[in-house]
């Protein structure tokens, strides 16, 4: 079983890192010493404390799954005890392991499953489902005041493909199965999902319909929400399992309150999804555009007109810069850098990545006039194809940062087109104000015909003192600047534990009622990932 580093993205070893002339570049604009200041700890040292599982439970788990299935080694409980945000990572690194959960129990059925859920029930045990740990939001550590233990449920041996319609082109899949081995199982009968996210190589699949996770390819493909057709939930209270039919009128949508749920209802264990056909070809292609308004503008008319591409990536000024100086050297980003700043008027502009899956080819006609007539200047499929062949790295890069000292994490939000620019001024303006001399950097992607999402990186120096209390204090004022401007607090990072307080907001007192009222239904004991989503 391939498992990731703790402490980081990957495998030991595995995956790109800054380039050299990167070092120099953070130094000058960050004030970062240079070097690694900081490395992460081994773990043999490790702050693990002693599992609190009570031995009448671990006999009833075991029962349940083989004592093979339950795990309480220092790997499994280190390697399950977080997930992979800044924070996350800051105490991974630093061994902070207090919060890991007591035992690993891995089921390998849905009747596994419900039967493991009654026993945490009746033992009062916290249970946090877990599919490739890669949440960014708080969402594997969960709280352990009022429970006896903390059982972390590995979904990783339900990873099968159960049922493949190539007429239909609907597949069933179980929630363990991860991404990769979703598309590699798929591609046999000449089909895809079509959902990449940047967490693609260990996403999985029930992890993404728990989130509500969007893929790179979101603009032409739809969420994951818009292709799940049905899904088979275990709760405490019993199983939740809708049908998979195209459409029905049958009363509010059940499936809805599943996707999006992360883990406090129950735990997913069969999703039914749209697929499609492998595309024919793929395109991707760089352009640039005099400014984010600029290029903002050329988006809202290629998606309200028509001839949107499967992938559009804006970034503005500040990311640009960002990107072209951690681009690889000599390679096609960093040429097209140079293009850019000798092309009349656009020394300081925006990259723009476009890309289209399958054929494509009158919709690309169609863009490349509407952004000829925008005034965007192409810049060839070169710039196109290196995004592509580097679209999984940033997760890889932050190991790399974070050792010289450098405040990396990402935020995300989406609203309508006329309100995207305010929302980034004041998401920028809040996380500048609370970091001091910090890069933000943002992009615009996943298009809608009323809006887009905007997608933030900030880098900064970090706080050798209290890192922690940094972040926090800039992560709520640009929370908070996104409430006020009524934009979403997550577009597809999910809520977990850091976006909780602002849910209210959002969701109103009765719609959090409403979610609370359905929590108490599925999960009387309230055993199921207690401190994420409600606060």
């Amino acid at each position: 079983m391939r498992e990731q580093v703790f402490w980081g993205w990957g495998e030991p070893g595995a995956g790109p890192m800054l380039p050299a002339h990167a070092e120099p570049f953070l130094r000058e604009a960050l004030g970062v010493p240079g070097g690694v200041v900081e490395a992460p700890v081994a773990l043999e040292a490790v702050r693990l404390p002693p599992s609190t599982l009570p031995d009448a439970l671990r006999a009833d788990l075991a029962a349940v799954v083989g004592a093979e299935g339950v795990r309480q080694d220092r790997a499994a409980r280190v390697l399950r005890c977080r997930g992979k945000s800044y924070l996350d990572l800051l105490a991974q690194r630093a061994g902070d392991c207090e919060a890991a959960p007591d035992a690993v129990v891995r089921p390998r059925t849905h009747e596994q499953v419900q039967a493991v859920l009654g026993a945490c029930a009746e033992a009062g045990a916290a249970v946090v489902p877990f599919g490739g740990g890669t949440s960014v939001v708080g969402g594997l550590e969960a709280e352990r005041a009022g429970f006896a233990a903390v059982v972390s449920l590995d979904l990783g041996a339900m990873d099968a493909v159960e049922a493949v319609d190539e007429r239909s082109l609907t597949a069933v899949l179980q929630p363990g199965l991860r991404l990769p081995e979703a598309d590699r199982a798929l591609r046999a009968h000449g089909l895809t999902l079509g959902h990449a996210p940047q967490s693609y190589e260990w996403a999985t699949v029930g992890g993404c319909v728990a989130t509500r996770s969007a893929g790179q390819s979101s603009t032409g493909h739809g969420r994951i929400e818009a292709n799940v057709l049905a899904v088979r939930c275990a709760t405490p209270a019993g199983e939740l399992a809708t049908l998979g039919v195209p459409a029905s009128a049958a009363g509010p949508a059940l499936r809805e309150l599943v996707v999006g749920s992360e883990g406090v209802l129950g735990v997913i264990t069969r999703v039914a999804l749209r697929v499609r056909p492998l595309p024919a070809a793929r395109r991707y292609e760089g352009w640039v555009a005099r400014s984010f308004a600029d290029g903002v503008e050329a988006l809202r008319a290629l998606v309200q007109a028509g001839p949107a591409p499967d992938v559009a990536r804006l970034l503005d000024e500040t990311e640009t810069r960002v990107s072209l100086a951690l681009a690889a050297p000599g390679g096609p980003a960093r040429r097209a850098g140079l293009a850019v700043t000798r092309a009349l008027g656009y020394g300081d502009g925006c990259l723009l990545v476009l890309g289209w899956e399958g054929g494509g080819g009158a919709r690309r006609r169609a863009a490349r006039r509407l952004l000829r007539g925008a005034g965007a200047l192409p810049l060839g499929a070169g710039l196109g194809e290196a995004w592509a062949a580097a679209r999984f790295a940033a997760p890889h890069l932050r190991d790399d940062l974070l050792d010289r000292g450098v405040l990396v994490e990402t935020l995300e939000t989406a609203a309508s087109w006329t309100a995207l620019e305010p929302v980034r001024g004041a998401v920028a303006g809040a996380l500048r104000g609370a970091l001091g001399r910090p890069l933000v950097g943002c992009h615009v992607s996943h298009l809608y015909p009323t809006g887009a999402s905007l997608y933030f990186t900030v880098l900064a120096a970090r706080d050798r003192d209290d890192p922690v209390g940094q972040w926090r204090r800039a992560k709520a004022a640009a929370s908070d600047a996104i409430v006020a401007a009524g934009a979403t607090i997550t577009h597809h990072h999910a809520v977990g534990r850091d976006h909780a307080p602002w849910l209210h907001a959002e969701a109103g007192p009765l719609g959090h009622e409403l979610l609370r009222a359905v929590k108490e239904r599925c999960d009387p004991a309230g055993v199921m990932n207690p401190g994420v989503l409600l606060a």
